[in-house]
């Protein structure tokens, strides 16, 4: 029984994630259907953060009677965590879905894990050790993840056709947004440099999330206080740039379904276990789980959204994964050969002290 509850303890954080990662890779078509249907990028991403935080504060006030006193200190971290994390990361992070492609978009999302590391090691979380093969290997995985992206982002090739139900869920309707389809090359590349710029913003909101979880360690809480600064953010962005007050009615319709999923699932409950999982696994951990979602959208983008996948989105995805998983592998390595030297210390110190006895 013991052995079982052990067993779950252990599965629970990569349990979470996985389930995490499904729901990130539904949004991502839910977010291209309702672009198609006109709907504008900053709005959508507006509503999001409403819902997230009213369903993040709701659970917060349920579940956390009790909770760490609120400084100016948390407060201001929260507002960088609703910023980096919320407002920026996803504002960038969709317009690149619109004006590229969401495989491209999720593949460039793999670079994650990898910047996380490289602020991670400049920010003291993570510590270099060339003269070790772990050491090593670590550093070469993020190159290798770079030269995954730009070969994602440069490189195309032949078209590999995935077989197809017939059964796309975009029309025609479009309304002149950032989901239009005839995109020229400028925008293109325009799209690029925003989800580049997202996941810069993501990576740098897992380290602030670092430190505020030993600030105000309360899940809820914290995470509630960053979708509420996410809310008020996107909401004046939003504002600023969006005059036509239509786009502001949701009706029953997909725009109701992708803003109300994205807020309360995405928004609440995946930046809940995420921000737990930083907590207990740490940052780096945290964002090992990005792959699969790329996996999802890869095999639904052809099939419901008329995506043409091609061979250099499949080798840089490929790249960027293999480069992950080398940080990930050295990371381990690192983790068993520590616990190996505290276990010989520990041995060593007892022999000492039953000999002075």
């Amino acid at each position: 029984m013991k052995y079982d509850r052990k067993v779950a303890q252990e599965l629970k954080p990569a349990s979470l994630m996985v389930l995490s990662q499904v729901a990130t890779a539904a949004v991502n078509v839910l977010y291209k259907l309702a672009i198609n249907d006109g709907m504008n990028i900053m709005v959508l991403t507006s509503y999001r953060h409403i819902f997230g935080a009213a369903f993040s504060l709701s659970l917060a006030l349920l579940i956390e009677r009790k909770r760490p006193k609120l400084t100016w200190r948390v407060l201001f971290m929260a507002f960088f965590s609703g910023l980096f994390g919320g407002t920026l990361a996803q504002n960038l992070y969709f317009i690149g879905l619109a004006w590229v492609s969401a495989t491209f978009a999720t593949s460039l999302y793999n670079l994650v894990p990898l910047v996380t590391f490289i602020f991670s090691v400049l920010f003291g979380l993570e510590k270099l050790s060339l003269r070790t093969t772990s050491g090593r290997v670590k550093v070469l995985g993020p190159i290798i993840g770079i030269v995954g992206s730009m070969v994602l982002t440069f490189y195309r090739g032949t078209e590999i056709k995935i077989w197809t139900f017939h059964t796309t869920l975009l029309h025609k309707n479009q309304k002149g947004h950032l989901g239009s389809s005839n995109l020229d090359s400028g925008r293109r590349w325009v799209g690029v440099l925003c989800g580049l710029g997202s996941v810069v913003s993501f990576s740098s909101w897992l380290i602030i999330q670092t430190k505020m979880n030993k600030e105000y360690p309360s899940h809820f809480s914290s995470s509630a206080l960053m979708s509420l600064m996410g809310a008020i953010q996107a909401t004046v962005f939003a504002l600023c740039v969006e005059k036509d007050w239509s786009q502001w009615r949701l009706g029953w319709s997909i725009r109701l379904l992708t803003a109300a999923f994205s807020g309360i699932v995405v928004s609440g409950v995946v930046v809940i276990v995420t921000a737990w999982c930083v907590g207990v696994k740490g940052p780096l951990y945290a964002s090992v789980f990005n792959p699969l979602s790329l996996v999802i959208v890869a095999f639904f983008a052809p099939l419901l959204l008329e995506e043409n996948l091609y061979l250099g989105s499949v080798i840089g995805a490929v790249l960027i994964v293999c480069g992950l998983y080398m940080v990930l592998w050295g990371k381990s390595k690192e983790i068993k050969t520590s616990s190996e030297k505290t276990k010989h210390l520990e041995a060593s110190s007892g022999v000492q002290i039953t000999n002075n006895c």
